[in-house]
């Protein structure tokens, strides 16, 4: 038996090459300007869906930020106000005990914790806005899709 056979005693088998423009198993040959067309479509598409998840990312982030916002202007009027009309009560009525000068330092201090509260909580809903990740994540991976690589 000659080296050219398989165990079986088969020869090899060998793939063949086409060399016309027929189809290949049910698969058409695309012209240029269609394979360009669906490049155009599919690029329309990514684009848009691109822009409607940074659309939707913007939104949830000025949500977040809309909550901070309140929080930090609610502090600001609170602060305000309460120093404003609070103080003096309580600066009258602590002054009999302690002194007017005494008084007005403990209400200013008391006043001043309050607005430090409603601040960091003001803060605290700040630091969720997160801007639009996902949106910048996807983007960098359209350069390789273009490509015809995956991103790793």
């Amino acid at each position: 038996m000659s080296s050219e056979y398989d165990v079986r005693g088969e020869p090899p088998r060998v793939e063949t090459i086409r060399t016309t423009d027929e189809p290949v198993e049910g698969r058409s040959l695309s012209s240029v300007g269609d394979l360009l067309s669906n490049i155009s479509r599919d690029f329309s598409t990514l684009v848009q869906q691109e822009v409607a998840l940074a659309k939707a990312e913007v939104r949830e982030s000025a949500k977040d930020a809309g909550k901070g916002a309140g929080m930090l202007g609610g502090a600001g009027v609170a602060g305000h106000f309460a120093l404003l009309f609070l103080s003096v009560a309580l600066w009258w009525a602590l002054g009999d005990a302690v002194g007017l000068g005494w008084s007005a330092v403990i209400v200013a201090v008391l006043w001043a914790i309050i607005a430090a509260i409603l601040a960091s909580i003001g803060r605290r809903e700040m630091k969720k806005v997160s801007g639009v990740p996902r949106t910048v994540e996807t983007t960098k991976q359209i350069p390789d899709a273009l490509k015809g690589h995956e991103s790793a």
